[in-house]
Parts: C-alpha cells; sequence; structure tokens
C-alpha cells in the first residue's frame, strides 16, 4: 500500500474542501476545511523528499491553471493533474511534467461512458498516461460514478466486469468514496472490500481517511491492493488526527502486490 498525496487547488490556492459542497451553482456553498499559505511547490518538494510518486495535483474549478503549472514545475514527471482534462488538452499537461492525466467528467457524459471520447484521449496520450478517475456515491447497495465536482449520478455502477472494461483504457484508477470525501468519519469499508477484489491495475482510494487505525482498515479490507490518498486529516494540511510523517512511515512498511 502506496500513500498518493494530493494537492488540491481552489481559485489558486492548496485547501482541503467538503467534496459534496463544490459545485458550479454558488461558491459561497463551499466548506472549506482548510487553506494554508504555502505554495504548490512547497508540498510537491516535500513530497519529492520523500520521493512519493504519484500523488494528484487537482484542479477544483477555473484560476488554478498556474498554481498546478507551479506543482509539477517542481516535480516534472512526479505527480499526476486532474481537472478539467480533454483529449485536447491531455498533452499539454503532459508537457508541463505531469505524469499522467486525471480525467473523469470528459469520459462520463450524459450518465453514460463516452467510448468516442475515452479512445480520443488514449489516441492523445496513450493508455500509460491515463489515470480513470472513478468517484462514486452509494446507492441502495451500488456504487454509482458520479460527475461534475460529484453532483451528478452516471448510470454506470462500478462492478468487476466495468473495472476490467476499463483497464484496458488506463494505467490506473483513482477513486474517491465521496459521500465521505473531506469529513474525517472513516473509510467506506464497503467499496474498499470491492475494489481489493476487483481492480486488475493500481487503484487508490480516498475518502473519510482519519487516522492510522483507518489506514490499517483499508490495507486489510483491501487485501493489500489499494493504495491511498489523505487530506483533511493530516497535520498538513490542519488536520489533528494523522501527521503526514506517520502516514509516510506506514505505508513504507510494506509495496501493493496485485
Amino acid at each position: 500500500m502506496k500513500f498518493r498525496p494530493c494537492i488540491d487547488l481552489h481559485n489558486g490556492l492548496v485547501k482541503q474542501i467538503v467534496g459534496l459542497t463544490l459545485s458550479d451553482a454558488s461558491s459561497d456553498a463551499v466548506k472549506t476545511n482548510y487553506t494554508t499559505d504555502k505554495s504548490p511547490a512547497w508540498f510537491a518538494d516535500l513530497y519529492r523528499s520523500d520521493y512519493l510518486v504519484g500523488g494528484h495535483v487537482i484542479k477544483l474549478g477555473p484560476g488554478n491553471d498556474s498554481a498546478a503549472s507551479e506543482a509539477l514545475e517542481a516535480w516534472p514527471g512526479g505527480m499526476q493533474i486532474g481537472g478539467g482534462i480533454t483529449a485536447e488538452n491531455a498533452g499539454e499537461w503532459i508537457d508541463r511534467g505531469a505524469s499522467h492525466v486525471i480525467v473523469t467528467s470528459y469520459v462520463f457524459t450524459n450518465g453514460r461512458i463516452d467510448e468516442e471520447r475515452l479512445a480520443k484521449l488514449v489516441k492523445a496520450v496513450g493508455r500509460e498516461r491515463i489515470v480513470l478517475d472513478l468517484s462514486c456515491r452509494k446507492k441502495g447497495e451500488e456504487y454509482y460514478i458520479v460527475t461534475d465536482r460529484w453532483q451528478n449520478f452516471t448510470s454506470v455502477t462500478i462492478n468487476a466486469r466495468l473495472l476490467e472494461s476499463l483497464a484496458e483504457s488506463a494505467d490506473e484508477f483513482l477513486i474517491h468514496a465521496a459521500d465521505v470525501e473531506g469529513k474525517c468519519a472513516g473509510v467506506e469499508v464497503q467499496l474498499v472490500k470491492k475494489l481489493g477484489v476487483w481492480s486488475p491495475i493500481p487503484a487508490t482510494y480516498a475518502g473519510g481517511i482519519r487516522d492510522i487505525g483507518d489506514l490499517q482498515v483499508i490495507k486489510d479490507a483491501g487485501k493489500g491492493r489499494l493504495d491511498i490518498t489523505i487530506g483533511s486529516g493530516l497535520d498538513i494540511f490542519g488536520g489533528t488526527t494523522i501527521t503526514y510523517r506517520d502516514a509516510v512511515v506506514f505505508c513504507g512498511k510494506g509495496e501493493r502486490s496485485l
């Protein structure tokens, strides 16, 4: 299990936001857990010093391109980029230093998988440069992929057949449990169990992680096959329940084995 760190950008600043409060309708509704005065490059340098490869720079809305570029320039090839990625601009972000591009809404449109767009993206940068963000919310007993800042449900549920199919067009999966994202209220254990069994390629789980105990839950429930991202709980983002250093040390105990 590897620690995949994050740099979430909102209005050009590194922030931690409660995921479901972010929408296009009104910026007044956004609930911010933490805003730091440190630069995106500061965080990228920190992750680089611990060689935490494959972290995520996420642009939460417009006005974040310069900040994202700053992070990628601080560690060329060390981090991935997500937020507003399309087949038309994906190559530009690879050129700016991203190892991968992360996409959701571009590929999942009108409530379904847009096979044409996905093929276009693969042609633009190659399967080996693509991370599919399969962030989801629970409805009944199923987890449905959600788009547009996690506001809109698609008709696509996460299951073994879907992951096998999408793995043909992606190098990794990134899955936020959107219902618990940013709340530090515990992980979606049922989802973790499913992903640990179903994912045929590297997958990273995010959402609700509070402390080292939750990391152990993910490691056990996911059979050691999932990587993790931690946001609001970390001390470097104002959290009080888990330190960045402890997370690095814990995840350094073992590697993922697919």
